[in-house]
């Protein structure tokens, strides 16, 4: 199995929806009539869930009828949010082609077809032509990429010359090597944590003008503490997302992941960059 076949295999059952419905009707929704809420729990797979996702969309300089990448955009639930907020158009990438097939079917039911699109894809190698979008946003997926020089590099060529890119992402901290399983990884062999400060300078390397960079940690631990507050009360906690795909493994996943920001040995990142010598586009919002 080569590396990106690694990768999709650590995402993908093969049951995905089947888990989903059954994991709605649970929670008392129609599976076959989803509302973004419902959803919310499970279709933003990333970091603090939704709650990031409308951080991240706070920071990007969108307007009606753009044409946004999302890199990495896994069931769809960020792209749909980011195409209603903005009235724009999302198309999202992502390796697990698993993850492709759930996402147009949820954005068939919540009838945004017309709106977000999905494709297989690699991040290093993107089916676009060169300037195609207005901006692009990527959330807990640069993680699985270790050379990601050339995925900044692939962004900045899709982009047009006054396009913007906002990342939402798990660098690497102080403290030691993080423990596995983790929601990205089994093992190192596809875990790719950079610091902050090579972030930023791979950034900039790749043609990005960095507007905006700050931690998330306090944010992120305060999100596990309402989390765990609210499973010891015996309700559902408001990010279930790890558990749908994960499975049995979710549970020392989530337990690695809650230590290695406890220790700072992972930092969550968001980080606003716009191509370097573009006229601003916009102020986030």
């Amino acid at each position: 199995m080569n590396m990106d076949g690694e990768v999709s295999a650590h995402y993908s059952r093969g049951d995905l929806l089947a888990r989903l419905r059954a994991a709605l009707a649970d929670d008392g929704a129609d599976p076959d009539r989803p509302t973004p809420d419902a959803l919310a729990p499970y279709d933003h797979f990333h970091g603090r869930g939704l709650e990031a996702t409308l951080e991240t969309a706070r920071l990007m300089p969108a307007r009606a009828n753009d044409r946004i990448l999302d890199i990495g955009s896994g069931l769809g639930g960020p792209a749909r949010y980011v195409a209603n907020r903005f009235r724009c158009h999302v198309t999202g990438i992502d390796l697990t082609p698993e993850f492709c097939e759930v996402a147009r079917h949820l954005t068939a039911l919540l009838k945004l077809e017309d709106r977000t699109t999905f494709e297989v894809g690699d991040a290093l190698a993107m089916p676009f032509a060169a300037a195609s979008f207005d901006g692009a946003y990527s959330m807990n997926t640069s993680m699985n990429i270790a050379d990601k020089a050339a995925m900044y590099r692939e962004i900045d060529r899709v982009l047009k010359p006054v396009g913007w890119l906002v990342l939402s992402e798990v660098a690497k901290g102080e403290g030691g090597e993080i423990d596995y399983p983790t929601a990205w990884a089994d093992s190192p062999r596809t875990s790719f944590l950079s610091t902050p400060e090579e972030t930023r300078a791979l950034l900039v390397a790749a043609g990005f003008e960095v507007v905006r960079f700050r931690s998330t940690l306090e944010q992120t631990r305060a999100f596990g503490d309402r989390s765990r507050a609210m499973a010891k009360r015996g309700e559902k906690p408001p990010h279930r997302a790890v558990m749908l795909i994960h499975g049995d493994k979710a549970k020392a996943s989530m337990a690695n992941t809650i230590r290695g920001f406890a220790d700072g040995r992972m930092v969550p990142i968001e980080v606003l960059c716009r191509k370097a010598g573009g006229a601003q586009s916009g102020s986030p919002t």
